[in-house]
């Protein structure tokens, strides 16, 4: 009588394949030990960590392009009840998959969602990650007003830039004045049309001031930059975006959602 063999981690991590976050499991085993980035996002997660609460006890967070899970179980092992959505659903098995590993079933919850979706769901966020999303999108700034408006406290906002870190003033200029335009420190997005690093899905790469400019312009006030490219934010209620003012038809239009 032959008996089949026992199933292991290593066999379910390699049916879940392939794997875009290295998840550090319980035991030791690591779903992406050979990452082409190294230990992503790992890394990455260093940079901001210190600037999260210890204890995000009572906090409700979101965490936009999740992936297989590593921010959103990172928050959730501070206490807070996260939210993590992500449009692939390959992803979303993983970190279904991986949620039971952790033990930590009880604090996230995972949604096939797009960005814009969060135009349609009730509340707000005590705390938000949007991290290694915004060069994907291809509607990039509805998407930053969306997540601004379900931004209670705190926005880790994270995107592949230009090179370069100048800041030029903006002023009012008459309509033959455009020089100011190709200044290095005037806000800038390029647009890709076919590819960038070898992906279909990267359309837009904006420069450090055109960054920090778009997250003002929804309404939100930078507050740190914890590491490279990433930038620390929350609601400027003295500076609201104009689509919570004069604007709000062109939102409401755009999401489909209520006013």
């Amino acid at each position: 009588m032959t008996h089949a063999k026992a199933r292991t981690l290593e066999d379910d991590i390699k049916e879940l394949s392939p794997w875009f976050h290295n998840l550090h499991l319980p035991d030791g085993t690591e779903t992406a030990p050979d990452h082409f980035l190294g230990d992503f996002p790992s890394f990455k997660w260093r940079e901001i960590a210190e600037c999260i609460p210890e204890d995000l006890s009572g906090w409700s967070a979101l965490d936009i392009g999740c992936n297989a899970g590593f921010y959103s179980f990172e928050l959730a092992r501070r206490g807070a009840r996260v939210l993590g959505i992500d449009c692939d659903g390959h992803y979303l098995e993983q970190a279904d998959w991986a949620a039971e590993q952790y033990g930590l079933r009880d604090r996230v919850e995972f949604r096939q969602m797009q960005v814009y979706d969060l135009a349609r769901i009730k509340g707000k966020f005590d705390l938000v990650l949007f991290m290694g999303v915004f060069y994907h999108l291809r509607y990039p700034m509805l998407a930053l007003d969306i997540v601004a408006q379900k931004t209670a406290g705190m926005l880790v906002f994270q995107s592949i830039t230009m090179p370069g870190r100048e800041v030029a003033g903006q002023h009012d200029f008459w309509i033959n004045e455009r020089d100011a335009l190709l200044e290095p420190g005037w806000p800038k997005m390029s647009f890709i049309e076919e590819r960038f690093a070898g992906d279909p899905t990267n359309w837009w790469i904006a420069n450090h001031a055109g960054i920090e400019a778009m997250l003002r312009s929804a309404g939100l006030r930078i507050t740190g930059h914890p590491g490279d490219e990433t930038y620390l934010c929350q609601p400027d209620p003295i500076h609201p975006s104009c689509m919570t003012t004069w604007n709000r038809a062109e939102y409401l239009s755009a999401t489909d959602a209520a006013g």
